[in-house]
């Protein structure tokens, strides 16, 4: 098959995940669970390069070969890929994620209503956290999509590459994407502040500079969103806290203090109706957890969110002894995935 009719294959099986990779036949992860492609055999060294190469242009078949990883998206009939190439073992290989051509609403993809309300915020800085392939992506265009259908401002978004794409709506949306349109994070947002934005989407905050650039544009007035790998709320916090030097971070505490309006962990786990539910635990910037912060008090987060369901917030845990009640997952799937799996038997037997 050419990668044309590999990635149309993708679309049809709606898998998220096409593998390309020299021993192996082109495999698919749907529902994630991985299969080979029905009909493919296993790829050579040559056709994987062939295959992948195929897709580049001069200019990213030089960086390609040169720095020995590149990422970019690329649009086709079947919708939109993010793609990774990279080598390994000697030979090349990538990984393409699929990106559906339509964005689903934070209703229909079973999100918190209080995502609702992070759209509605003039100024603050929402995160979007959880380990790679768990749909923070898909949440953050549902909220950003829900803007360009409710309010009328300038969103300019900052990815590595872009992944959704917006259609026309209410908003003015300027997506930027890494290395074709800006050399670096920091410096697209230092850049940012001059291009007159009312939100700002970070695709990923990898460093100290970006966190650093992006807490200042969130303190000056503006809506930043942005991912973070982290597992939980209060990992977010300390992570964010502890990419600085020491000399730093009683000031970044304060400047996260001031600035923070929620914080959604996420994971996509196995329903008993088929493919994958987003199960959230979510943080909201109330003033205990501003205390909190600003104290250098991490440790009592969880606890703060645990007993303060009344502002919106839930634990992993209240989420997925909640999903396990209204019967959408099994309660081995919510062990599997629980922080805590003690507090979710107890959760679950006294719901």
């Amino acid at each position: 098959m050419s990668i044309q009719e590999l990635l149309a294959e993708t679309a049809r099986l709606d898998a998220s995940d096409l593998h390309i990779i020299a021993g192996f036949p082109p495999t698919l992860r749907i529902s994630d669970k991985l299969s080979p492609i029905a009909g493919t055999s296993i790829l050579s060294p040559s056709q994987t390069e062939d295959i992948i190469i195929s897709l580049c242009t001069p200019q990213q078949k030089e960086l390609f070969l040169a720095n020995k990883e590149l990422d970019f998206s690329i649009s086709t009939p079947h919708g939109r890929f993010r793609v990774n190439l990279y080598h390994q073992k000697g030979t090349v290989a990538g990984a393409f994620r699929h990106i559906p051509s339509t964005i689903r609403t934070i209703e229909s993809l079973g999100l918190p209503s209080i995502l609702y309300e992070f759209t509605k915020l003039r100024q603050g800085f929402v995160l979007v956290t959880g380990p790679t392939g768990e749909g923070k992506s898909t949440t953050l265009a549902a909220m950003i999509q829900h803007i360009n259908e409710t309010r009328g401002l300038h969103v300019i978004t900052i990815e590595d590459p872009i992944e959704y794409v917006y259609p026309p709506g209410l908003s003015l949306i300027s997506q930027r994407e890494m290395h074709q349109d800006s050399h670096s994070w920091a410096v697209a947002l230092r850049s940012v502040l001059r291009e007159d934005p009312d939100v700002v989407l970070v695709g990923e905050m990898r460093d100290y500079e970006t966190i650093a650039a992006a807490l200042t544009v969130a303190e000056t007035g503006h809506v930043v969103f942005a991912t973070l790998h982290t597992n939980s709320a209060s990992q977010t916090v300390d992570r964010i806290i502890d990419v600085f030097p020491e000399g730093q971070q009683q000031q970044i505490r304060f400047q996260l203090a001031n600035t923070l309006e929620g914080v959604v962990s996420q994971r996509l786990v196995p329903a008993l109706s088929g493919g994958r539910m987003a199960i959230c635990e979510v943080m909201t910037g109330i003033p205990a957890v501003r205390s909190i912060i600003r104290d250098g008090k991490t440790n009592q987060l969880d606890n703060v969110i645990l007993t303060s369901s009344e502002y919106s917030m839930m634990t992993l845990e209240m989420s997925l002894a909640k999903a396990v009640t209204e019967g959408k997952i099994s309660i081995e799937v919510a062990s599997s995935y629980a922080l805590r799996p003690e507090d979710l038997g107890k959760m679950i037997k006294r719901i």
